[in-house]
């Protein structure tokens, strides 16, 4: 006979099974703590290489841009003050500009239909032709600058759908 009764044994037993059971769940859910820690860490990694990835393309096409822009105005500015050697003195004493053309350009340049054509418009509006090259060399000008905006804009773009793709 033993010195232990029955009952004591099976409590032991029972004791030391669920021990062992809350031993294993502990460690198990330390495991998957440990494993979700990881992952947690790897897309910490990742949205920060993303970051830089984009602020580095970002930089770039920003950099690209602003260059092309400089050009553009250069090249816009020279062409604007070349306007008296392409239309002197004389072109504009020739050519009258008329009331109507200044407001069908200034209604076309506001993206606006004109007022209905009259008498008054046909009146000479004293401006020089000269002024009106002026004019119409700073709006493509404007134009250019705002195509390298837009080019810059869709290089951006595609950038950012690169480095998502990876």
């Amino acid at each position: 006979m033993t010195l232990i009764p029955w009952p004591y044994r099976l409590l032991a037993l029972a004791l030391l099974a669920a021990a062992l059971i809350g031993f294993g769940w502990i460690k198990g859910a330390g495991h998957v703590q440990a494993q979700w820690d990881a992952a947690i860490q790897q897309q910490t990694l990742q949205a920060a290489t993303m970051r830089q990835r984009q602020a580095e393309a970002t930089v770039k096409v920003v950099t690209e841009y602003v260059d092309r822009v400089r050009v553009v105005r250069e090249k816009g500015d020279t062409i604007i003050k070349e306007v008296p050697v392409y239309v002197p003195v004389q072109a504009d004493v020739a050519c009258t500009i008329n009331r109507g053309f200044v407001r069908l350009h200034d209604a076309a340049a506001a993206g606006d239909l004109p007022e209905p054509a009259g008498d008054a418009d046909a009146a000479a509006a004293r401006i020089a032709l000269s002024a009106v090259a002026r004019t119409v060399a700073s709006n493509y000008q404007t134009c250019h600058e705002n195509a390298e905006q837009l080019r810059a804009l869709q290089a951006w773009v595609n950038e950012m759908k690169a480095i998502a793709k990876h």
